[in-house]
């Protein structure tokens, strides 16, 4: 029998607001455990939330940029549970009037386009994390977390494997960091994506029963996680035996599923609205400054570094596969006006240093304007490409001043035209072989004496100023 797999995803994403949704604690990644925290995030008797606005104006922004229609009446419910790392027993999260509905993502899988519905997008606060030793055979709680904004972006069940997945995920976590509304830092939490998944054989209409995979935090893990499991439910069902509905945890040393608890329906947490906070009403004005306030989407940079700036669609597509590449990118071109010498520092050198210091590309700190000097002394010939290589990697590492590097280190070219010429004169007379070879029609022979003159003049030489004497000189003999 033929199996069809059907995958709905559940993405939570940290909002980059300098505060929590409800307090004035700071969201700041890290930090020693519990001091991130105060009365009304740690659930203390008696205190009062506050909405935090950005975290409605980052909300909208999403909605706008997954097509969704915003609710413009919209509040705020609460979810009951009882688990150790959400200390007021309930969060505060949106069940019955979501801010936004009924949008989608389009993705693109082996040059087959799709579009993923997008049933809902939620604001909620973030529950703590707990911590297991398993030295001490205990498990302590962390609250920094606590009340963190999240928005949870809800898809429709329109997955089919794993490769839809990760397309829509990467396609979701670009537009997300190109809003600035998250930094999507999967490794450090701000990511996270449950996924739900059940088969049913090829042609039936009615879904099976699914399981959910919560917290998976990153694309690999994701993708193996969607394998395994499928296999898994296609296996018990073969075997005559039941998919239990369940929440199940990713190992990923065992590369397995395993069963941590029974799911979850929504009776299940016993919702009502939250009596604490005032409904949200979103005017026409609130939405069409959202949509004033759009930056230029990933997609939209690459088309126009193709069409308007002539670089090649891979080029434009590593630009774009980081913010912060975009941002130097543009930076440095809008000051030395040379943005394809700025695409070839940045795809070729900046690259290798960013793989060889083991960072990334959103922790780079290299100054635009600095860059855009030394790319402006390669393209007047006043360093040679070696230089320019050697003086970026300097900037890379140690953040200096191009022009002092360049005088300490002797990098600056010659511009000695009478040096050159009497350089040029001697290596043709110390190499008659080559000028004969040269006159019958060898060009490597002149690239031949281009090196000897330049190793004569230690590579300080303006390689097109060689050049010229070079042909006229041989040119006349």
């Amino acid at each position: 029998m033929a199996w069809e797999t059907v995958i709905g995803l559940e993405v939570h994403v940290e909002l980059a607001t300098k505060s929590k949704i409800f307090c004035s604690c700071t969201t700041e990644f890290g930090g020693e455990p519990n001091t991130h925290v105060c009365p009304v995030c740690s659930g203390l008797p008696g205190v009062l939330p506050t909405l935090n606005e950005s975290v409605v104006e980052f909300a909208v922004k999403t909605g706008l940029a997954t097509n969704c229609e915003i609710t413009r009446f919209n509040k705020f419910d609460r979810k009951n549970y009882f688990y150790p790392d959400l200390p007021k027993a309930y969060q505060v999260s949106q069940l019955y009037l979501p801010i936004c509905r009924n949008g989608h993502v389009d993705i693109e899988v082996n040059g087959t386009k799709k579009s993923i519905g997008i049933h809902e997008i939620h604001m909620e606060e973030d529950a703590g994390k707990l911590v297991h030793d398993p030295w001490e055979d205990s498990t302590l709680v962390d609250y920094n977390r606590c009340g963190v904004p999240l928005l949870e972006i809800v898809s429709e069940p329109d997955f089919r494997n794993a490769d839809e997945v990760i397309a829509y995920l990467e396609k979701l976590r670009e537009t997300l960091i190109y809003l600035g509304v998250s930094d999507c830092k999967m490794q450090e939490g701000s990511m996270r994506a449950d996924v739900n998944l059940s088969v049913r054989p090829v042609g039936q209409t009615e879904f099976g029963t699914r399981t959910e995979m919560k917290n998976i935090n990153s694309f690999k893990a994701i993708s193996r996680a969607i394998v395994y499991e499928a296999k898994r439910q296609i296996e018990q069902i073969e075997m005559g035996k039941k998919v239990l509905q369940e929440t199940r945890r990713w190992d990923e040393n065992k590369d397995a599923t395993y069963a941590m608890r029974s799911k979850e329906n929504a009776q299940d947490y016993r919702y009502f609205p939250e009596p604490d906070l005032l409904p949200i009403e979103i005017s026409e004005e609130w939405i069409e400054r959202a949509k004033a306030e759009m930056p230029e989407t990933a997609a939209q940079k690459r088309e126009r570094y193709v069409k308007e700036l002539g670089l090649t669609e891979y080029d434009a597509r590593v630009l774009t596969a980081e913010r912060a590449l975009a941002l130097l990118f543009e930076s440095a071109s809008d000051i030395c006006k040379e943005p394809k010498e700025v695409c070839n520092l940045i795809t070729g050198e900046l690259m290798r240093l960013i793989s060889e210091s083991g960072t990334s590309a959103d922790r780079i700190d290299i100054d635009p304007e600095k860059m855009a000097r030394i790319i402006t002394l390669t393209v007047k010939g006043r360093i040679n490409r070696n230089a320019e290589k050697e003086v970026f990697e300097a900037l890379f590492r140690e953040n200096i001043e191009p022009e002092q590097y360049i005088k300490e280190k002797g990098l600056m070219m010659l511009e000695d035209d009478d040096l050159v010429n009497d350089t040029v004169d001697r290596v043709l007379s110390e190499n008659p072989k080559s000028v004969e070879d040269f006159k019958n029609g060898k060009e490597k022979a002149f690239g031949f004496l281009v090196g000897q003159t330049m190793r004569a003049l230690k590579g300080k030489a303006n390689p097109q100023t060689v050049n010229k004497i070079l042909r006229e000189k041989l040119g006349s003999m």
